[in-house]
């Protein structure tokens, strides 16, 4: 998908001062090269190109980073690899485990800056949500992490190091499955960073995963919305609103990118990749959630091949919004399947430690504490949380 300055798809400018620079005179480090990108900087040393796919192939396959390891190189070889590369990981501060099996790890930028990235179970995938920026230039008005201005854009070995440090943390047996850039940050506010961890994620002698098994989530940076269907990975939208004066409200982006302009990107995004969007659409009580909405939703997107996957919103201190009942989730649920939408009602995970959609934030914001009530039963239907919590209830009485 090519991108024309007469276009809405036409790529923007950006800043990049507040991505972090490596240092003058240091090893490369070896996380923020693709396969092409370390081919050229070995050919510079002198070295033949065909080691990068060795060196790729111990990394990311053996999980070798020594040396001395690299049995088929040469000895000159590896001597000399250590003046030339770095395989520095963004050390893990903290791992914490939910009740429903969620995982979160909070990273170490290294220059008081952190991120953090969740791991989602579910039966037949392993989910990486993986982080872009340390916190959001895009101040959506009921996410956490953007009550937080813009700190940096991370690096490409920020990115990969997350997935990195997570896949040499997961239980025997374990892989991660499939990849969303929908943790910290705006990933097409970082659009450089990003598509070039995409692109060795999806390297056959890096990661080894199927673009198809990747998804780009974006507030709606319409300039840049191009680069997903040239990477060929998936596309999902926070629409967050179904009519202007409400997306306005709780989105600033739409002030710059109307909906209007948005759905013409999304249609021509599904006719040059032929793939569904994915519109995200967050529940809050009272603003976002009445059956009224439901049906200008399903007007608004009427044009535009995709599913709606529905988000009840996830509780944080001081967010002045609040989670709508089961009564009305449902109940807008099934307003949007009546009316023939494509929907899927996700279940929040991990919300006991901070590790649901809209949750994220670095160790400085961090709250302490989570008051939530049935914080453990967070996410499962109504009818499980009630006989989960009678038989709890029961075992205390007997203790």
């Amino acid at each position: 998908m090519e991108a024309n300055a007469g276009s809405t798809l036409a790529p923007v400018n950006y800043s990049d001062d507040n991505v972090a620079k490596p240092l003058e005179n240091q090893p490369v480090n070896f996380y923020s090269l693709t396969l092409e990108d370390l081919k050229a900087y070995i050919k510079s040393k002198g070295k033949e190109q065909f080691r990068a796919q060795q060196i790729f192939k111990w990394v990311y396959e053996q999980r070798v980073t020594d040396p001395e390891q690299m049995t088929n190189l040469s000895k000159e070889f590896r001597q000399d690899l250590p003046s030339m590369l770095s395989f520095e990981l963004p050390p893990v501060l903290q791992h914490l485990k939910s009740v429903d099996g969620t995982q979160k790890f909070l990273f170490d930028m290294k220059d008081g800056m952190s991120v953090e990235a969740v791991v989602i179970p579910s039966e037949d995938r392993l989910t990486l949500c993986i982080s872009s920026e340390v916190g959001c230039n895009m101040a959506c008005k009921f996410c956490f992490t953007g009550k937080q201005k813009l700190k940096r854009r991370l690096r490409t070995e920020d990115i990969v190091g997350q997935f990195m440090q997570v896949h040499d943390r997961l239980a025997e047996g374990q892989r991660i499955t499939n990849i969303v850039f929908m943790g910290m940050g705006e990933p097409l506010d970082n659009p450089e960073a990003v598509f070039k961890t995409i692109d060795v994620i999806h390297s056959p002698w890096g990661i080894n995963l199927s673009r198809k098994k990747i998804t780009v989530s974006t507030s709606g940076i319409v300039p840049e919305m191009w680069r997903v269907a040239d990477a060929k990975v998936r596309l999902a939208v926070s629409l967050n609103g179904p009519n202007d004066e409400i997306r306005t409200q709780v989105m600033p982006i739409n002030k710059r990118w109307d909906t209007k302009t948005l759905l013409e990107a999304c249609k021509e995004h599904y006719r040059v990749s032929k793939d569904k969007i994915t519109f995200e659409y967050v529940l809050l009580k009272g603003i976002t959630d009445q059956l009224e909405h439901a049906r200008q939703l399903v007007k608004l997107v009427k044009d535009v091949p995709c599913k709606i996957n529905i988000i009840p919103f996830n509780e944080h201190p001081g967010s002045g919004y609040e989670r709508p009942d089961d009564d009305t989730i449902q109940a807008f649920h099934t307003e949007l399947m009546n009316l023939g939408a494509h929907v899927l009602l996700r279940r929040s995970m991990g919300r006991d430690i901070f590790a649901a959609c809209g949750q994220l934030t670095t160790v400085k914001e961090r709250p302490q504490t989570m008051d939530i009530s049935n914080s453990r039963l967070a996410g499962l239907p109504k009818y499980k949380r009630e006989l989960l919590a009678a038989q709890e209830a029961e075992q205390n009485n007997q203790q």
